[in-house]
């Protein structure tokens, strides 16, 4: 008969929630893991007016100071509840709330880029649309000039999973190791959460 041993793999280091997609987010103490990951993860995105399609930080000719905002729930998401507003620190340090009449103008004043803010319909399903029922959002991402890469230098839509506003997984782990490993190969750049 053998015997089980508990082997430690990890420990988490730290936990984030992003309550806006490519912003920068909220680090937490604790959070609920729902099938969609986190509560409350990336359930708002900027829209484009001009074509519609949800700002990404994988487009960074398009949007290159997504990074320098900063999303933070007035109050945590809670299961059966309306999704609260979010409070968004612009680059310049001044805030706007998405409870806001003027929220839309504020951040298209500081994009240099018509936008709006959407929320996933009924916090925790679908994103909105005008008919109330949840519609696929698109985004786009740059493709560097690299070789090895199915298109180089050259901008591509795809299609969010529909309700939602992420576009490739709801959970990310991210290892110290890897940080570290990034760091090391790419010394003049910084690797953060």
């Amino acid at each position: 008969m053998s015997q089980a041993t508990d082997v430690q793999l990890g420990s988490i280091g730290s936990l984030w929630r992003y309550p806006v997609k490519s912003m920068m987010g909220e680090e937490l103490n604790a959070a609920e893991v729902t099938e969609r990951g986190l509560r409350g993860d990336r359930a708002y995105a900027l829209v484009d007016r001009a074509d519609g399609k949800v700002a990404s930080a994988k487009n960074p000719r398009k949007w290159p100071s997504l990074f320098d905002f900063r999303a933070t729930f007035i109050e945590p998401p809670s299961r059966g509840a309306n999704l609260p507003p979010v409070r968004i620190v612009l680059p310049d340090g001044s805030t706007v709330s998405s409870a806001q009449r003027d929220v839309d103008q504020v951040l298209s004043t500081a994009l240099h880029r018509e936008v709006t803010l959407e929320a996933i319909a009924g916090g925790d399903v679908g994103v909105g649309s005008s008919s109330g029922n949840p519609r696929t959002a698109n985004a786009e991402e740059y493709w560097p000039d690299m070789e090895g890469l199915d298109y180089r230098d050259t901008v591509t839509d795809f299609a969010l999973p529909e309700g939602t506003f992420f576009d490739c997984a709801v959970v990310h782990l991210l290892t110290t190791a890897t940080l570290d490993r990034l760091g090391e190969l790419y010394p003049q750049g910084r690797f953060e959460v």
